[in-house]
């Protein structure tokens, strides 16, 4: 026998095995639950065998659970998570993922929730630019003139209801004054899945909002990018909304939230 034939496979870089793991469980999000051998594949990049290989021991493990030909996230990560999470505060857990999406665009992040026929801000990581928006924890806003309104509504049936039967003040050139063009508004950011708006409560000023939901699919607030309309126009507020949509959806993932069901409201 020779000594090549004697040879054993060489033993692999545990952080590179990390790595990989993390990317196949990168690959599930809210939107896509379950996926094929061949969707993670195509998700990581990685080859069919390591992926199969990979897949097979994860699933031995209980950190993947088998749907029929598909996997999901398994259960054991729940149990895990519980105690990471237990006792630490809903804002808490955001306040890291809204510096991340400040620092990757330079501009104040939010998160607003509705309270009593107005949005309040919540939670702030604020710009480190100069020249911005004046935001503040506590402040209260009118619920029926910026992105984040718009997204708060579209998943606030009640609230969007009280509304309409309420005179819309005009706070700007740009103010949505008809209860015909606010649900209009609002039936689009229910549809998109979030909301851009442009001079609607402060001249010169630009938002892009997108929800946060609960474990019941119920909508906890929405997250906001705002910022002057000179550095965010309309086009940069588009090529943001992939990462606005990521972060909100990391947000909703970390307090075992889920997308509501279409019959939920």
């Amino acid at each position: 026998m020779s000594s090549s034939e004697n040879k054993s496979p060489a033993p692999q870089n545990p952080l590179l095995v990390l790595g990989k793991i993390s990317s196949i469980l990168d690959a599930f999000t809210l939107a896509r639950p379950t996926l094929s051998l061949g969707e993670i594949r195509e998700s990581t990049g990685m080859p069919t065998s390591t992926v199969q290989r990979l897949v097979t021991n994860l699933v031995s493990q209980g950190f993947l659970d088998r749907d029929d030909d598909s996997f999901r996230i398994g259960m054991k990560m729940a149990f895990w998570a519980a105690p990471a999470t237990r006792g630490v505060a809903m804002l808490d857990m955001f306040l890291p993922l809204m510096k991340e999406l400040r620092d990757l665009t330079g501009e104040t992040v939010c998160f607003f929730q509705e309270e009593q026929g107005h949005r309040v801000c919540v939670a702030l990581a604020e710009t480190r630019h100069a020249l911005r928006r004046e935001m503040h924890v506590g402040a209260i806003l009118p619920l029926h003139a910026g992105s984040a309104s718009q997204v708060l509504l579209a998943w606030n049936p009640e609230a969007l209801s009280k509304l309409l039967h309420t005179p819309l003040q005009p706070l700007t050139d740009f103010t949505i004054t008809s209860s015909e063009e606010l649900e209009t508004a609002v039936r689009a950011a229910r549809r998109d899945g979030f909301a851009i708006t442009t001079g609607q409560r402060d001249d010169g000023a630009s938002g892009l909002s997108a929800p946060v939901f609960n474990s019941i699919g119920t909508i906890v607030g929405a997250v906001t990018i705002s910022g002057p309309t000179l550095r965010m126009p309309f086009s940069v507020c588009q090529g943001w909304v992939e990462d606005l949509l990521t972060t909100a959806e990391r947000m909703t993932r970390v307090i075992g939230g889920r997308f509501p069901t279409e019959a939920s409201g």
